[in-house]
């Protein structure tokens, strides 16, 4: 009787499919849309004391055009297991399973198919594709070649914390905001011991055991993200010093295990993974960390990965050979005073984004909104916000940058500081914080991307005549052109004047001045000579626009 329970299960499940709309609907039939979410389930014919320690299950996939890939399967409770796929191609696809314990006959040997449809919806994650780096491996692109601009705002505590109606109206805003990008922590750690519902994600060290309940419960906050129409972007393993944080603290096969997990069920969603967040990554630090990452992430899993270092870290040299490191991510982090602000505008990520293997470079934490700076304990507000985050997208070949919040990125539903970081202030319950004006700020720096060809842009300090940065980092003037000289944006955190080197432009050009507070622009003039100086208004941040009329 038990036996034919299970294969009625297997049948059932066999039609389970989860589509970028509708993440919890049963298809009438055995389809995905390209770019969407496949799904399958199994039911083992064995118990297993811990399941995910004690077996492994594959499924090789072979495309319409022969092409195969194989991917993990993994454990969703008793005798559970699924796999999730995100087909690239379309037409009628098989896969088969295999089974560690090959006495399994629930696991081992499955086979199926299922047609993958063209994509109908208008959400670009999967109209255009899956990301990838570009050709020039600058910035991200989707796979039909569109260039993606990640524009991330940091919610670490956010699904963890969050109930589901809250969650839906905070990605609506941030979609309103123009945010393209959702950061998280998918994982127990310091900020958060277990999530709203009790369930923590695992139990044990030597030898973790995974609590299915929670990645049920985290399933439906990352469907929401993609549906939404957002990049997720969660840190597998928080990895700084502390008991809480499984990077730090489980050995390294587990951490292996627990971040396999992971990869295997959320491997299908549109995802870009931070393995390790705020952890050590330099001599023995960095060496355990590349094995991990080589342990987890591999060609056939299509997805995009990189390291969360710690403030003013710079982990390019440590990682950008390992074969998994798809981008340089970098923390600029929370600090007002002069040396941070040197470090950000004229040290690493202005200085070594050209080395060899090119890749894209991206703050992925610079100073949080509402959040006290290190120093001299002046709250940071959106001029902080604003001038981070145009520094960082010109003083390296522009991919994208992330936004923080103070409230939010604790997700806070009272005002407090949060617990376990209490000197960086109070900080407003998340639904007023979505509202800070540097949330505003970002929109704004989106629309403004969006009016240029952002991914033609470099750093082009040598053609500004002065740079007031030199003497005062707070004042630097970010400059950035194309190759062609066709295109120039300059961003002045203060105002006043510039002199631009205009030799080197393109012809016909003229000159505006965007608003980065409103998005409003004002005419700017034309370029006619050689040199040529350029006068804010007043003496608020401007970007000053130069291309073709």
């Amino acid at each position: 009787m038990k036996d034919i329970i299970s294969c009625l299960f297997i049948v059932v499940a066999g039609v389970f499919q989860t589509f970028s709309g509708d993440t919890s609907a049963l298809a009438a039939e055995n389809s995905a849309e390209q770019w969407t979410r496949f799904e399958d389930a199994f039911v083992s014919s064995k118990d297993y004391g811990n399941p995910v320690q004690d077996v492994e299950v594959k499924v090789e996939f072979a495309s319409p055009g022969g092409e195969k890939r194989t991917l993990l399967g993994f454990w969703d409770g008793g005798r559970r297991w699924r796999v999730r796929f995100s087909p690239d191609e379309q037409g009628e696809w098989t896969y088969k399973t295999s089974c560690s314990d090959e006495g399994n006959r629930g696991l081992h040997n499955q086979r199926g198919s299922f047609q993958c449809r063209r994509y109908q919806g208008d959400v670009p994650l999967f109209k255009h594709g899956e990301l990838r780096l570009s050709d020039n491996r600058r910035y991200f692109e989707h796979a039909d070649g569109t260039p993606f601009f990640f524009l991330s705002d940091t919610v670490w505590c956010g699904p963890l914390l969050s109930d589901e109606d809250d969650w839906d109206v905070f990605l609506k805003d941030r979609v309103a905001k123009d945010f393209t990008a959702i950061q998280f922590v998918m994982t127990q750690w310091r900020m958060a011991k277990t999530d709203a519902d009790g369930n923590p994600t695992f139990t044990g060290k030597d030898k973790v055991a995974v609590n299915p309940a929670f990645f049920q419960r985290m399933d439906k906050y990352v469907d929401a993200i993609n549906d939404a129409g957002l990049l997720a972007v969660p840190v597998l393993l928080w990895a700084i010093r502390g008991d809480d944080n499984p990077g730090y603290y489980l050995p390294e096969s587990q951490k292996i295990a627990l971040a396999k997990y992971m990869v295997a069920r959320y491997g299908a969603h549109q995802v870009i993974w931070f393995l390790g967040g705020d952890g050590r990554y330099s001599g023995e630090g960095g060496n355990t960390w590349h094995r991990v990452g080589r342990a987890i992430f591999h060609e056939d899993q299509h997805r995009l990965a990189t390291m969360h270092p710690g403030g003013k870290s710079w982990v390019g040299k440590e990682f950008r050979n390992e074969p998994w490191f798809s981008f340089v991510g970098y923390q600029s982090g929370h600090g007002d005073d002069e040396k941070t602000f040197r470090w950000l505008n004229q040290g690493p990520p202005a200085t070594e984004w050209n080395n060899k293997p090119n890749l894209p470079v991206i703050n992925i934490e610079p100073n949080y909104e509402a959040h006290n700076g290190y120093t001299y304990r002046r709250v940071h507000n959106d001029l902080s916000v604003r001038r981070a985050a145009y520094w960082s997208l010109l003083v390296s070949p522009p991919a994208g940058v992330t936004y923080g919040g103070q409230g939010i990125w604790g997700w806070h539903t009272k005002v407090h500081a949060p617990a376990d970081h209490i000197s960086t202030g109070l900080g407003s319950p998340w639904y007023v914080a979505k509202d800070l004006p540097g949330a505003f700020s970002m929109k704004y720096l989106h629309e403004f991307f969006k009016s240029i060809e952002w991914w033609r842009l470099i750093p082009s300090p040598e053609i500004l005549t002065s740079q007031p940065g030199k003497e005062d980092a707070s004042k630097f003037i970010a400059v950035a052109r194309s190759q062609d000289g066709d295109l120039v944006v300059v961003y002045l955190p203060e105002g006043g004047s510039l002199t631009l080197k205009t030799d080197s432009l393109g012809k016909g050009l003229t000159a505006r001045w965007y608003h980065p507070r409103t998005g409003g622009w004002l005419d700017a003039g034309k370029i006619e000579k050689n040199p040529q100086t350029f006068k804010t208004v007043d003496r608020n941040d401007w970007v000053l626009l130069i291309k073709p009329k």
